[in-house]
Order: C-alpha cells, then sequence, then structure tokens
C-alpha cells in the first residue's frame, strides 16, 4: 500500500526531472566542428561494428599464403586486398573490420559492466552507510590506488585466459568511479526536499532510489560512461598487445597491433591500420565525452 503514494509524488517527481536530456536538442546547432567530426566517425564505427559481417570483403581468418605480405592496393598491390595482406596471406581489411567490432564489443559490455556493478555499489553505500559504506569505499580507495593493468596482469596469470575471465577483467576496470560518483550524489539528493517529501508520503526506499534519484543522477554517470570507454578500450588493447587478451583465431585491434609489431619495417600496414583506429576511436570518445559532460553538467556551462 505504501508504494502506491498518489497523485501528489508524481507531480512533485514530474517538476525535480526535466529531462536529462531537455536541452541537448537546441545544443546540438551549436555544436563545435571537432565534435561533429568525432560523431560522424563514431556513428561510422557503429555501423561497422553492426555490419561487419556485410562490409567485409572475405573472412578474418580465410588464408592465401601465395599472397603473404602484400601491399595495399594504393600502393601497387592486389585489388582484391585494399589494405594488403598479413603474415598468413589474410586480408588487413576484413580483419580491421572484425577487430572493430570485437574491440567495441567488449568495450561496450566491460564499461556496462562496471557501469552497473559501480553504480549499484555506490546506492548500497550511501543507502546503508555504517560498516557497509566503510568496506565499499575501502575497496573503491584500494583499485584507485593502484594502476589497473598491474591488477589484470595478476590476475590472469593466476587464472589463466579465457574469453569470460577476460570480460569479467573488463567489467571491473573502472567501477570505482562509478561508486564514487553514485554514492556522493546519492548522499546529496537524500538530503533535497523532492527525496524527503517523496518519503515521507510513504514511498519504498527501492522506489525512490529507481523513479526519483537515479533519473536525476543519470547524467553524470553517462558522462562517465563515456569518459570510462576510451580506457577500456585501450585496456583491452595493451592486453591484447601483450598476448594475454583475444587470442588467435579470433581478432582484435590489439591482436592486430601485436601482431604486426614484428613487421613494421617491410609490411607496416599491418598494425599501423589498427593503431590508427584506435588513436583515432578513443580520441573521438574523450571529446564527445568532454562536450557531453559540458553540456549536461549546469556547473559547467557559461
Amino acid at each position: 500500500m505504501a508504494d502506491n503514494i498518489g497523485p501528489a509524488q508524481e507531480t512533485g517527481a514530474s517538476l525535480v526531472r526535466p529531462g536529462i536530456f531537455s536541452n541537448l536538442t537546441g545544443e546540438l546547432a551549436r555544436m563545435p566542428v571537432l565534435v561533429i567530426m568525432c560523431c560522424v566517425f563514431l556513428l561510422a564505427t557503429f555501423f561497422v561494428f553492426i555490419f561487419a559481417d556485410v562490409l567485409a570483403p572475405q573472412h578474418y581468418a580465410k588464408l592465401d599464403l601465395l599472397n603473404r605480405l602484400k601491399a595495399p592496393a594504393f600502393m601497387g598491390g592486389l585489388p582484391q586486398y585494399l589494405l594488403g595482406t598479413d603474415e598468413l596471406g589474410r586480408d588487413v581489411l576484413s580483419r580491421l573490420i572484425y577487430a572493430i567490432r570485437m574491440s567495441i564489443f567488449i568495450a561496450l559490455l566491460g564499461t556496462f559492466i562496471g557501469a552497473v556493478l559501480g553504480t549499484f555499489l555506490g546506492f548500497v553505500a550511501a543507502h546503508f552507510r555504517g560498516y557497509a559504506e566503510e568496506v565499499i569505499m575501502m575497496f573503491v580507495d584500494a583499485q584507485a590506488s593502484m594502476p589497473f593493468m598491474i591488477i589484470a596482469l595478476a590476475v590472469l596469470a593466476f587464472f589463466g585466459n579465457s574469453f569470460a575471465l577476460f570480460i569479467v577483467i573488463m567489467g571491473i576496470n573502472g567501477w570505482e568511479n562509478y561508486a564514487r560518483i553514485a554514492r556522493g550524489m546519492v548522499l546529496g539528493a537524500n538530503a533535497q526536499g523532492y527525496v524527503v517529501a517523496v518519503r515521507s508520503l510513504g514511498a519504498q526506499p527501492r522506489r525512490v532510489y529507481y523513479r526519483h534519484i537515479l533519473p536525476n543522477i543519470a547524467s553524470a554517470l553517462i558522462v562517465q560512461f563515456t569518459l570510462n570507454f576510451p580506457s577500456t578500450i585501450l585496456l583491452e588493447t595493451s592486453l591484447s598487445f601483450l598476448g594475454l587478451g583475444i587470442q588467435p583465431p579470433l581478432t582484435s585491434l590489439g591482436l592486430m597491433l601485436g601482431s604486426g609489431r614484428s613487421y613494421l619495417l617491410f609490411a607496416w600496414w599491418i598494425a599501423v591500420f589498427a593503431g590508427m583506429v584506435i588513436f583515432i576511436t578513443t580520441l573521438s570518445v574523450s571529446i564527445f565525452g568532454d562536450w557531453l559532460r559540458d553540456r549536461l553538467d549546469p556547473t559547467l556551462r557559461r
């Protein structure tokens, strides 16, 4: 019965929820050219992510040993291999397309897991306070005090390498940022008048957090998602570059970069194209994340 809190609450909720993106549409017209270019590149990247099977000229694992280490077509290579071939005669363009899909998939899934885990623990810490808050914040401080690459290398060395474990490692990367943000903003929201009013009407804590507090702090969490996404891509590429991430016959941007480092002097295209995609993708997401933070955070608006 306490969950049915009547029209007064819904009216109050409508006053505090005015859309997270209410002013974002108007800002699109004033978006800087650099941000527009980044958005176009990111849209193209996600298009490749979705339609990789259609766009790839060949299967990424197809071998052609007679045409190994062929230069790209624009350098006098074979026309069917637009970006050349690697040490096993595999089409670099096809491998790059599938590598984009794999790296984006891992980065999206890992960032999403970290966002959900960190936000949930932040809410738990803010709700229960006391011992639960101290334990959660202890783990937050412990992970923040140590480079996550060391933690990832230790876990992979101890438990071995598997795709499921690799996804878990990607998921716990950066969760402490979400936990810290969620805890602080929930503590601040609990002191606001609209939360006090909703609780006085008898709303359950789950309804207060899900229907009222979460929509009002979602903008900060979304911005953190865009800022954490590039670091997850770089972590995946770093581990795959070292041979501890994605394993053959699968492909990823980091794996292409790592396998091509031995051929940089005479077959640079194997690694350089993958490195360029990594650089431009992380740069584009970072620039878009900074722009989005400026638009959604009222304290940063001019």
